[in-house]
């Protein structure tokens, strides 16, 4: 009896905590356009504590920007390390400076995260089993506003 109520209440906890489950629909290559020009993206499956991605941004043929995504499980739920690089893997951020997002909430498909410092929210959704599209939210008149920031189709 007591095994079986520990099984609910770490379910629970875990529901309300997410975990790598939450978005592993992300897993795949995805292509898209972003201002002007294709953007690559590719995600691993979880593994461990871990689930690894990055984003390729080009225009003209040459490259603009690469976007590094981690996503690592913790203890209040996974949480989004993103770290952005110009071309000739120049960083943007600090050596020891990432932009990290928290964990807020899940549904099928579709997972929510907000930055550290509360400005932004992004949703990572999977609309069909070939539309992978990532929203960018922001605060106006003190509601979330979202808009459609990455549309990409799965590459086969």
């Amino acid at each position: 009896m007591l095994i079986a109520l520990y099984l609910v209440v770490n379910q629970a906890a875990q529901a309300q905590t997410g975990s790598l489950a939450d978005v592993s629909f992300m897993e795949g290559r995805w292509k898209g356009t972003f201002n002007g020009g294709p953007i690559d993206a590719a995600w691993a499956a979880p593994q461990g504590d871990n689930l690894a991605g990055f984003m390729r941004m080009m225009k003209d043929n040459k490259v603009t920007m690469y976007e590094l995504l981690i996503f690592e499980q913790t203890e209040k739920g996974p949480i989004v390390l993103v770290k952005h690089f110009k071309p000739g893997l120049i960083a943007s951020e600090e050596k020891d400076v990432s932009d990290r997002y928290s964990f807020i909430e899940a549904k099928k498909n579709q997972a929510l995260f907000e930055k550290s410092d509360g400005s932004i929210r992004i949703i990572y959704e999977k609309r069909s089993d070939n539309q992978l599209v990532i929203q960018r939210g922001n605060q106006k008149d003190g509601k979330w506003v979202f808009a459609d920031l990455f549309v990409f189709d799965r590459v086969r």
